[in-house]
């Protein structure tokens, strides 16, 4: 069993994000082996909120090339997570 606090890793701080957050919905960097239904309840218990949906996805690691050798950086899952008309979470003002 998956312990609440380690399912979301991060808050993603970010124009785009900023912009999410005036329509209830939230992003966060979460484990890329959460299913939807663990990250609902997780930022329902850790930040009281009522959750209507989560959409998640996994971003790819983008190539990049450092003098002469070529990689890629790492890749993560993000989930964004929509609110009840009303809530918010404390962690983002």
């Amino acid at each position: 069993m998956i312990d609440f606090n380690d399912i979301l890793i991060e808050p993603v701080v970010s124009e785009k994000a900023t912009m999410l957050r005036e329509q209830n919905k939230y992003v966060f960097v979460v484990r890329p082996d959460a299913t939807k239904i663990q990250i609902k309840e997780a930022v329902r218990k850790l930040f009281n909120v009522k959750v209507l949906s989560c959409t998640t996805m996994n971003v790819v690691g983008k190539k990049k090339r450092v003098r002469g050798t070529s990689g890629t950086t790492a890749g993560y899952k993000k989930a964004i997570v929509r609110l009840a008309q009303g809530e918010t979470i404390g962690l983002f003002q």
